[in-house]
């Protein structure tokens, strides 16, 4: 307390830390909702630096300090390292709920984040310390993103859905306002040949990040101070010993792999896309042979958790395409000059971040207004159906390309809009979704789970195109694209009433 009497800069006052809820001074929302907002706003600023600029890394000549790599090998790649930062949320999840705890678990992850673009930004030839870095960011991201949103969900009473949804989408500014700024700094000092300098702006903002994380402590604390489950000494000994024994096994694949010849850049993508498939899979298995530790209504809502969990996949499949195929159809496809003045291409990524800072608050305001009217099930639908036609358009813009049309950077603006307002309606209300239907107990792994969506939709996406790019062009590749997106949506449509049941039968959302 401050000598006033009054709550000081640090401390929230005893009401608002026995119950957050009470506490109401960001914009209506809990000031620790504030604190993640800035926290996440800078972390999404070194990553979203970084993604600006990776695919043209790749692919940038070796006169110009590139690598010098085809575009249907850099595209996996820039694919995998983004849909591994999201499987790392899955261990992340788990470390967080029996070891760290949610709060821990974020700091850890931000610095292991910095220590990586640390990495990147030495200014040596090679990509020994590129990939050394991807790999630090990916395993700092797993521990930070599912754990920063389990705290976001534990600013409010569980059964108040609809100021949930609203405080993701609050929350989900500060993600776009941080992806702003990076793509609008790193791209430009990157330009085409100073990319450590690029590299270097990520480190600082995560940095930043860090410093904002630790002024706000204790606005954070709460349920995520501690793990939920924390491990017996039995259990801790197995947990190392499988750790163990599974990073040796690891070593020794790589290491036959690697002697076999068929270790290269066009492989690794598909192992570990493949892989990836294959735990998602899995660990859905895993989940349900848990039912001791879940309620009859939380089992149900795992399952029609399911259905939200594919359609989430096939969207991710096309919205991440936005950091390498997007980009690449920008440098190559689109006049990018502004005025008079050129802009780099990964800088246009930034149509997505602006639409979000500038919807992002009308579609908060938007789903409190139509309440359980509308629920997650048709929220989904309407992402589906607003991706599909973004990529019928980029299929379109294509083909005129193709035939020697310069394609307007306007038309790039529409189809990030387009893209943004299915984001809006499916990426923010699934990690809400997900923090209502996660049973107790597993909270924090299920938003890991969350996070496996773009995980595994991702590199499928990255894999799409090297198989599909060389057989029917982009053209080609942006028309399935758009047709798998309709089909799922279509589907999902189908069975919006028995979603919406269900969700009313757990307590999230009304009848349809």
């Amino acid at each position: 307390m401050s000598r006033s009497g009054t709550p000081g800069r640090g401390e929230p006052d005893d009401a608002a830390a026995a119950d957050p809820t009470l506490d109401r001074k960001f914009f209506g929302h809990p000031r620790g909702l504030a604190v993640l907002f800035g926290t996440e706003m800078w972390e999404r600023f070194s990553f979203y630096g970084l993604q600006g600029i990776l695919v043209l890394y790749l692919t940038a000549s070796i006169a110009q300090n590139g690598l010098g790599m085809d575009e249907t090998v850099a595209v996996p790649i820039a694919s995998i390292y983004t849909g591994m930062v999201y499987l790392t949320a899955l261990p992340g999840g788990w470390l967080a709920d029996r070891v760290f705890g949610n709060r821990k678990a974020v700091l850890i992850g931000a610095v292991i984040i910095m220590l990586g673009h640390i990495s990147m930004a030495v200014p040596v030839d090679g990509p020994a310390f590129v990939f050394t870095g991807l790999a630090l960011v990916i395993c700092g991201t797993g521990l930070l993103k599912p754990n920063i949103s389990v705290l976001v969900g534990h600013q409010y009473h569980e059964d108040d859905d609809a100021r949930r949804d609203a405080g993701f989408s609050l929350f989900y500014i500060g993600i776009n306002l941080g992806a702003f700024l990076g793509l609008l700094v790193t791209p430009f000092l990157a330009g085409e040949d100073r990319w450590h300098l690029g590299f270097s702006a990520a480190a600082v903002g995560m940095a930043i990040g860090i410093a904002f994380y630790m002024w706000g402590w204790k606005r954070v604390s709460g349920p995520g101070d501690r793990p939920s489950r924390p491990l017996e000494p039995a259990e801790r000994t197995r947990a190392i010993q499988w750790t163990a024994g599974g990073l040796l096994a690891a070593a020794v694949a790589v290491a036959v792999w690697i002697w076999s010849g068929t270790f290269n850049p066009v492989t690794v993508p598909q192992v570990i896309t493949y892989l990836g498939i294959v735990l998602v899979v899995g660990y859905f298995a895993y989940i349900f042979r848990q039912k001791d530790q879940m309620t009859e209504s939380e089992h149900t809502g795992m399952k029609v958790y399911v259905g939200l969990f594919i359609a989430a996949v096939v969207f991710f499949m096309l919205f991440q395409q936005i950091g390498s195929v997007l980009t690449v159809f920008a440098e190559n496809a689109v006049d990018l000059s502004v005025f008079g003045m050129g802009i780099p291409a990964g800088a246009t990524q930034n149509f997505n971040t602006f639409y979000i800072i500038i919807f992002g608050g009308v579609a908060a305001a938007l789903w409190v207004k139509l309440g359980d009217r509308f629920n997650a099930a048709k929220k989904f639908t309407l992402a589906l159906v607003l991706i599909a036609v973004a990529f019928v358009l980029l299929g379109w813009l294509q083909a005129a390309a193709d035939d020697g049309a310069v394609i307007g950077l306007a038309w790039l603006a529409l189809v990030y809009l387009f893209i943004t307002w299915g984001e809006l309606s499916l990426s923010p209300v699934g990690l809400s979704v997900t923090s209502a239907l996660a049973p107790k107990k597993l909270r924090g792994q299920m938003m890991g789970v969350w996070f496996l969506a773009p995980a595994v939709g991702t590199p499928i996406g990255g894999q799409a195109y090297a198989a599909l790019q060389p057989r029917i062009g982009d053209s080609g590749f942006f028309f399935v694209m758009a047709a798998c997106a309709a089909i799922t949506g279509a589907v999902l449509l189908v069975f919006v009433p028995k979603l919406g049941r269900l969700l009313a039968s757990v307590g999230h959302g009304a009848k349809s």
